[in-house]
């Protein structure tokens, strides 16, 4: 590895630190940490600054981790250096690194869905769309954002794993390994949407969240 690949990653985790959605809230005037669940991702933000926001937030968190996980995947390797699928495996996980323990506050993040569908529709989209269409389901038959999250963070690393023994779709053996980590990663850090949801008190999209 060169000092240019480390710069990559280091760059990447940095984008990925980025509090979009505390941003986001900031300009409208709230603070995200500070209301609803406390937590700054798209839900939250959708929670408290209204529908149209979710969309917003999520798609900056998806964009902060899908460009450089796929201009990564476009550049040409330094010498000496990894191979390009390396290196946007590298950016990737590193940015979804970032937006869960972001370096710009105390290293409290988000919960890092929106992350890590930007990396895995850069890397393998046939299994990041398979994650998002068990989100899509969930979420439209229960309306429980945190369970469409959980679903989706275990069909990814299902699908990256199963699709190329169905279908000839090629998923490199790391970018398998790197879904399996982020999508444990996802399930770690919704532990308190875990408990929640076997109390009977998480709340359904649209409804006021206690923290």
């Amino acid at each position: 590895m060169v000092a240019a690949d480390a710069g990559w990653w280091i760059a990447s985790y940095v984008a990925g630190s980025l509090p979009m959605g505390l941003l986001v809230g900031r300009l409208r005037g709230v603070d995200l940490r500070a209301a609803g669940s406390g937590n700054i991702g798209a839900t939250n933000a959708g929670r408290v600054l209204g529908k149209p926001w979710f969309h917003v937030v999520f798609a900056l968190d998806f964009l902060k981790s899908f460009v450089p996980t796929l201009l990564a995947l476009r550049r040409d390797p330094a010498p000496g250096g990894v191979d390009a699928p390396l290196l946007a495996l590298g950016c990737g996980v590193a940015a979804v690194v970032g937006h869960v323990f972001p370096v710009f506050l105390g290293f409290k993040g988000g919960k890092g869905v929106a992350s890590a569908a930007g990396v895995f529709f850069a890397l393998a989209w046939a299994p990041a769309l398979c994650a998002f269409t068990a989100w899509l389901v969930v979420y439209k038959t229960t309306r429980w954002v945190s369970l469409a999250s959980l679903a989706a963070a275990v069909v990814l690393p299902l699908a990256c794993w199963l699709l190329p023994r169905l279908a000839p779709i090629v998923v490199a053996r790391e970018t398998r390994w790197a879904a399996l980590v982020v999508g444990a990663l996802i399930l770690v850090r919704h532990k308190s949407n875990i408990g929640r949801l076997l109390r009977g008190e998480e709340p359904r999209a649209g409804l006021p969240q206690s923290r």
